[in-house]
């Protein structure tokens, strides 16, 4: 193709050139030429352009869509994880809080008084009542038997307070005498033909698992006597102080709710499954939805037929939480990921199809040939209503042959070399084809660039739409970041903290499990003679923990600078956290005043763990301390108080449950006894070093285990008029 000034030889231009002067001769063969020949450039460039486009909209869409479906799947897989994990944890603690009230109860009977107990009575259907149902062949005017259901139903209150405050599924206490204690607000279930149904504990899963275990369970493959639905027990066993099992206290928790709450987090089309730690499925609502072969919904999933799903548990069963993977399962393609839930060694399996998957592609690719289609057409028609009128008109434009034929070449090809040109300029990362001067010439070419243009300005605003989601995730990582530093400048954080100070020496530290913790720690001078301490633990974790701990540190320090005893301070604390505790968490509280001139601390406990002390030239032992209730649990409750007398050299250790719950890989918990081994390492430490080997002692016991809760510790060293300690080398690291 060669130019001679504004003229192109060889080019379309000039073929348009030639066929209009053939009109002469052969005006019917050149209208019908020109016509065909039009209709196929075009064809063939809207051809072209099409395939490019779906090719190229496959290629992003697919990557986005996989890497959006990898992000998500695993965002929710490891929220569900989550969900699941703080559900079971808080049943846990439910039932761990009643039998430790239970273990109380039997080993100071006398402390309580004889109860009266009463079965089920349908009149108080719709009051939280507790009653009692006997196995077969019990007899409830034993003297034996009555006795213990009088000492037992003194639980009856904090049955029906946890109930109310936690909206617990079922409560309820097994006894190996056939007793079977239950709170609820209906009784009408225990009833058949006017006769009290008879219920054994005994035979249930929960209560022999318990009692086979001598611990926390959980059990998953029972049903639910009244409703026969499935549902999760946790249960754990209650001793009596001579060794004897006394009763097992368990508490029900359906799956519905849970996976109502997973099908509002997931995606469209996901499915869940629970995995017990023996490998085999938890029967549920979830499992039925769930994409298995009939064999493997009664084996072990590690021995599954799907090498994806054995693969996954495997890896899930061993605390590892698994990237997405892509496979067959049940002879379907799906994404699939496996989340761990520490607290009961279980799985979470969340699968995905890949055709839903790929289900936007396909739209965006028919869309695209739509238009396309629809442009074609528009052209087609055009084009035939031009050549009718172009061999009309054929008659009169001969004589203009000449001129019309330089700038009707001019005007048709410029524009369409134009768009030829600006689509081989896209390329990924520069999709959008947009409107020229050059194309707007009033024809069906104008139509075919504006179909262009809006088709990749659709796609570009795809694009633009994930790039915004990707930096809306990195803004809330950013938050987050930015409130663990508000909340580490929250607690003190500067020592020595009162270098004037020569009576005392003091130390602590808080390590979130996540970006934010619950726990928290203070000290404080009331006046000079007098010095405040206190340590907590909010329930729960994450920001809600944390901003929980913010608001009951600001109300317990300033109850404390009024200069009330810490059972006042606790007292007060409580009723004002109660009366704004919407959101129904509590927080155990350990407060202390240490005088300063005499070494008597004033002491008092909201259920805190139990402090450890050491007296001069002596070692850290553990003192069992008076426990109230929890800061928020219940509004009006009074608390305790207790005096130590420290002498010069005296320390005082208190810590969170986060130190001695810390666990391994083999979910083995540090425990009290490996605390206590680690502070007498070296007894005499300053309170700094002291804190130092108790890390060291659960760094080197967890090794590279996840860490599920804050660690939060305080040491106070009472001095008089001594000088500083002496040193010491021992590693506490070696301790476990």
């Amino acid at each position: 193709m060669r130019r001679f000034k504004n003229l192109v030889i060889g080019g379309i231009q000039s073929k348009v050139f030639n066929l209009i002067l053939m009109t002469v001769l052969l005006l019917g063969i050149a209208s019908l030429a020109f016509s065909l020949y039009q209709n196929s450039v075009l064809t063939r460039l809207a051809d072209d352009s099409r395939l490019q486009q779906q090719e190229s909209i496959g290629n992003i869409t697919g990557q986005v869509m996989d890497s959006v479906v990898e992000t998500s799947l695993a965002r929710s897989g490891r929220t569900g994880a989550a969900i699941f994990d703080s559900v079971f944890r808080d049943e846990a603690n439910r039932v761990n809080f009643l039998a430790r009230r239970a273990a109380e109860l039997f080993a100071h009977p006398e402390n309580y008084p004889v109860r009266e107990w009463s079965v089920p009575d349908p009149e108080n259907d719709g009051t939280w009542t507790a009653k009692v149902i006997f196995s077969e062949g019990v007899r409830p005017e034993d003297p034996a038997i009555a006795a213990k259901l009088g000492l037992v139903f003194n639980l009856s209150e904090d049955m029906i307070s946890l109930m109310r405050s936690y909206d617990a599924d079922a409560l309820y206490i097994g006894m190996p005498e056939g007793l079977h204690l239950t709170v609820g607000d209906s009784s009408s279930g225990w009833i058949k033909d006017g006769s009290l149904l008879h219920f054994d504990p005994r035979s249930r899963g929960w209560y022999q698992a318990a009692v086979s275990a001598g611990q926390t369970v959980f059990f998953d493959r029972e049903q639910d006597v009244n409703t026969g639905a499935y549902c999760i027990e946790c249960a754990c066993p209650v001793f009596g102080p001579d060794g004897s099992l006394q009763a097992v206290v368990g508490a029900d928790l359906y799956l519905d709710d849970l996976q109502q709450a997973l099908a509002d987090l997931s995606l469209e089309g996901e499915r869940y499954l629970l995995v017990n730690q023996d490998g085999r499925v938890v029967p549920g609502p979830q499992a039925d939805t769930f994409p298995l072969s009939g064999d493997d919904r009664e084996r072990d999933l590690r021995e599954a037929k799907d090498s994806l799903l054995s693969q996954a548990v495997s890896a899930a069963l061993q605390g590892k939480e698994t990237p997405v993977m892509l496979g067959d399962l049940s002879g379907s393609s799906y994404y699939l990921t496996a989340a761990p839930i520490s607290s009961t060694g279980w799985v979470l399996l969340s699968a995905f199809p890949e055709e839903k998957a790929k289900a936007p592609i396909s739209m965006l690719q028919e869309g695209n040939a739509r238009i396309q289609a629809e442009s074609v057409a528009a052209y087609q028609s055009s084009m035939d209503r031009l050549h009718r009128r172009f061999q009309l008109l054929t008659l009169l434009v001969v004589v203009l042959t000449l001129c019309a034929s330089v700038i009707l070449g001019k005007r048709i090809v410029k524009p369409l070399n134009t768009i030829v040109a600006r689509i081989s300029e896209l390329r990924e990362g520069n999709l959008e084809f947009k409107m020229e001067d050059v194309y707007r010439t009033g024809d069906e070419v104008e139509e075919l660039a504006e179909s262009f243009a809006a088709l990749s300005h659709k796609t570009v605003e795809y694009v633009d739409t994930v790039k915004k989601v990707t930096a809306e995730k990195e803004r809330i990582g950013t938050e987050l970041s930015l409130a663990t530093r508000i909340q580490a400048a929250m607690l003190p954080h500067i020592f020595p903290a009162f270098p004037d100070r020569k009576e005392f020496d003091i130390y602590a530290s808080m390590d979130p499990a996540r970006e934010v913790g619950g726990d928290f720690y203070d000290y404080f001078l009331i006046d000079p003679d007098h010095l405040g301490i206190v340590i907590a633990d909010v329930s729960g974790k994450g920001v809600p923990a944390a901003l929980f701990m913010m608001a009951s540190k600001i109300i317990l320090q300033s109850v404390a600078m009024m200069g009330k005893s810490p059972a006042e301070i606790l007292t007060r604390t409580n009723n004002a956290v109660c009366s704004t505790n919407d959101a129904e968490m509590f927080v155990t509280v350990w407060l202390g005043i240490l005088d300063l001139k005499t070494g008597r601390l004033t002491a008092a406990s909201a259920g805190h763990e139990y402090p450890m002390v050491k007296q001069p030239n002596g070692r850290f032992e553990l003192f069992r301390d008076k426990h109230g209730f929890v800061i928020g649990g219940m509004e009006g409750v009074r608390y305790q108080e207790y005096e130590l007398q420290m002498e010069p050299g005296s320390k005082l250790f208190v810590y969170t449950d986060g130190v001695p719950e810390a666990t391994n890989a083999d979910e083995e918990p540090f425990g009290t006894t490996r605390l206590q081994d680690a502070l007498n390492v070296c007894p005499d430490a300053s309170p700094a070093d002291v804190l130092k080997n108790v890390r060291a002692a659960v760094d080197s016991f967890v090794r590279d285990a996840e860490q599920f809760d804050d660690l939060t510790m305080l040491c106070v060293e009472y001095r008089g008029n001594q000088g500083l300690p002496p040193a010491c080398g021992e590693d506490a690291s070696a301790i476990g």
